[in-house]
């Protein structure tokens, strides 16, 4: 019994039979096609090929006749006839020993105007492309003109030869000339790998062919639509290739020759080859369905397990065990499983800590506008705070002891920036870099960011004294104040975010604090112009103009200024 359609197992088994039907027939459709494109491509060689041939057999033919009637027209004998009384009975008795004697099949003699004077066969009139083929030669300036082409005698097409009879001058014309008769068709098919070839006339009756009757007929019917192209012609139950030859008639009536081979007699032995496809194709096909729905119940009785076990986990329940055994994929996949449950169980148990050490306000932005990259250009106020010193520090302390120094400096920091407002942005080692005005809005937050600062410094100097009781040395801050219109929002990948701001405002802020690091400025933190005005006045600051300076990075100077607390007033 088939599985339902809307099951994984019937999907699975209708998704095997799928591709194995579209992998077999599309070997078969691509097979098809080839052995069709190469039997027409073969069959469309053959007949230019036998076109050829033809072309050839004519002109060698031809060569010959001309080659003879030139010998004939010197005869004296024959000269003194012609320049004589023309006596037609005596002229036709020579001109058939000159047939017999160069095998031609009609020869004929014609006068200057065009009169018929003797001729082989007794229907064998001057027609008119006679005429036309004496005027061609006739035009001929080699010494030896001569034309040649195609003409009717009797209704049968005869290939003509035009030559000059001389005395010295040209006194009368030679015509010699063969028919295109069945024979010739059949002679020429033996020498043309089996091409079929058919003559018709202008009336497209047939004049000449290789083929039965009726095949004869629907070939003269198409005759001579679409000359020197290859073209699909039905002939009876199959399919011919067909390629039409005109045959120069003259100003009146022409003929042509169509060569044609059957398509589907060259496709033969491929269809056998594409019917065995078939069959191997419905047999890979059966044979597929009956294994891919055996596979498809083991594959889906496992995977419903696993889609139970996780209904169990979306309740919480991290303590029933999933008892699927397997080496394969689907044991992996059970084993992730298992490393996932224990992977929740342990995320409930760390979401408290966690929740310690997410900014308040990062988090309920977070909650209230999801966690989707992207952002919005808004002004902030950033600090940067770096500890100077601390690589000479590192070097005289144990790992385990820097790090609890480290720890302890940070944590008097943070909880002054917290303190008046700021977002910890992010820790650098050792540096500091905060936020203000953002993610919450704060109309004063270069305000706040400058008391922050003041309190860091006081809070570092009380840490001091703590480390000079231990007898350790002092640490120093260097602080960087700037106030921007930066792009604020969440960075980062799709898998990793991390809340921060973007913009030359943040760089401003960085090569400030390293500015600290100068002595002649002589102080440990240095806010912009642009922070002084975003702070308007505020209380208990005295800033101390420092110029314009040239930060790294800009090119444009920035007005920066100390700032340090009046004189006996505590931040």
């Amino acid at each position: 019994m088939i599985p339902r359609l809307h099951s994984f197992g019937a999907k699975l088994l209708l998704l095997f039979v799928l591709v194995v039907a579209a992998a077999q027939f599309a070997t078969w459709f691509i097979v098809a096609r080839a052995n069709h494109a190469q039997a027409r491509d073969l069959i469309e060689r053959d007949l230019q090929a036998a076109a050829t041939a033809f072309a050839r057999v004519v002109e060698d033919r031809n060569a010959l006749l001309a080659a003879g009637a030139a010998t004939v027209a010197r005869d004296p004998v024959f000269i003194s006839l012609i320049a004589g009384e023309q006596d037609a009975a005596t002229i036709a008795s020579m001109l058939r020993s000159f047939q017999l004697r160069m095998a031609a099949d009609v020869a004929l003699a014609v006068g200057l105007d065009g009169r018929l004077l003797a001729s082989t066969h007794p229907a064998a009139p001057a027609d008119e492309i006679v005429r036309q083929l004496v005027e061609r030669a006739d035009q001929d300036p080699s010494p030896n003109p001569t034309a040649n082409g195609y003409g009717y005698i009797d209704g049968v097409l005869y290939s003509l030869v035009v030559a000059p009879a001389r005395g010295p001058d040209i006194l009368a014309w030679l015509v010699l000339g063969f028919r295109i008769d069945p024979p010739f068709a059949q002679r020429l098919k033996e020498q043309t790998s089996g091409i079929d070839l058919t003559f018709v006339d202008d009336r497209h009756h047939v004049l000449a062919t290789t083929l039965a009757e009726p095949a004869a007929r629907a070939v003269a019917a198409a005759s001579p639509a679409a000359p020197d192209r290859v073209r699909e012609l039905p002939i009876g139950d199959e399919t011919a290739l067909v390629l039409t030859r005109l045959l120069d008639g003259g100003a009146t009536r022409h003929a042509s020759l169509a060569l044609q081979y059957s398509l589907d007699e060259k496709l033969r032995p491929a269809r056998a080859t594409e019917r065995t496809l078939l069959v191997v194709a419905s047999g890979s096909l059966l044979v597929a369905m009956l294994l891919s729905r055996g596979f498809a119940r083991r594959l889906s009785r496992p995977i419903e397990q696993l889609a139970a076990h996780t209904r169990v986990i979306a309740a919480g329940d991290y303590e029933t065990p999933l008892t699927l055994r397997r080496s394969d994929e689907l044991g992996r996949l059970a084993e992730a499983f298992r490393t996932m449950t224990t992977g929740l169980a342990e995320r409930d148990r760390v979401r408290d800590l966690l929740d310690k050490n997410v900014s308040p306000e990062v988090a309920t932005q977070l909650l209230r506008e999801g966690a989707a990259l992207g952002g919005e250009e808004r002004e902030v106020t950033i600090l940067f705070a770096d500890l100077r010193g601390f690589t000479t520090l590192s070097e005289n302390l144990a790992p385990r002891e820097l790090l609890t120094l480290l720890n302890r400096y940070l944590e008097r920091m943070s909880a002054e920036i917290e303190r008046h407002g700021g977002v910890i942005d992010k820790f650098i080692g050792d540096a500091i870099m905060a936020l203000f005005g953002a993610p919450v809005t704060q109309s004063d937050a270069a305000s706040r960011a400058i008391a922050a600062a003041l309190a860091m410094e006081g809070a570092l100097a009380g840490l001091n004294r703590e480390l000079g009781a231990e007898g350790r040395p002092p640490l120093a801050i260097g602080i960087g104040i700037n106030t921007a219109r930066v792009v604020a929002g969440n960075i980062g990948s799709h898998r990793r975010l991390n809340y921060s701001v973007i913009g030359d405002g943040v760089n401003v802020a960085a090569r400030l604090q390293s500015l600290t690091r100068h002595p002649e400025h002589a102080t440990n933190i240095i806010a912009s112009a642009a922070t002084l005005a975003a702070a308007g006045a505020p209380a208990g600051i005295a800033p101390r103009p420092l110029g314009r300076v040239t930060v790294k990075g800009r090119a444009e100077p920035v007005e920066i200024f100390a700032i340090s607390p009046l004189s006996g007033v505590e931040v």
